[in-house]
């Protein structure tokens, strides 16, 4: 389970893409449920924006296409929900590894 800290950086990430959300989201469950709506409904009003999103998400084509034709029971704003909380809660944990552990460079050589 998710810290409500993590959940509300996920919430800021998808914001800069053009995912804001009307309501607060307190919980794993609400972001995926909030998100999952968002999605269906520009898979059938804004499908352009549906891609654009998943491209600037850095998404698994391959890996959602494959979701996609196997999951039967999950709408594709469920699936596609899911991937791009994963997805972004990889980044996180990233970050984190990375400004924990700074690599062996010199000050004068980092950018």
């Amino acid at each position: 389970m998710q810290s409500t800290e993590t959940i509300k950086e996920v919430v800021e990430q998808l914001q800069n893409v053009q995912l804001a959300f009307t309501v607060q989201i307190n919980s794993y469950q609400q972001l995926q449920r909030e998100l999952a709506e968002r999605l269906n409904y520009l898979i059938t009003h804004d499908f352009s924006l549906v891609v654009s999103i998943l491209y600037r998400l850095d998404i698994s084509e391959k890996k959602l296409k494959q979701l996609l034709a196997q999951t039967r029971e999950a709408t594709a704003g469920d699936i596609i929900a899911e991937l791009i909380v994963e997805r972004q809660l990889q980044k996180i944990e990233t970050r984190k590894a990375f400004k924990n552990n700074p690599p062996d460079i010199p000050e004068a050589e980092r950018w």
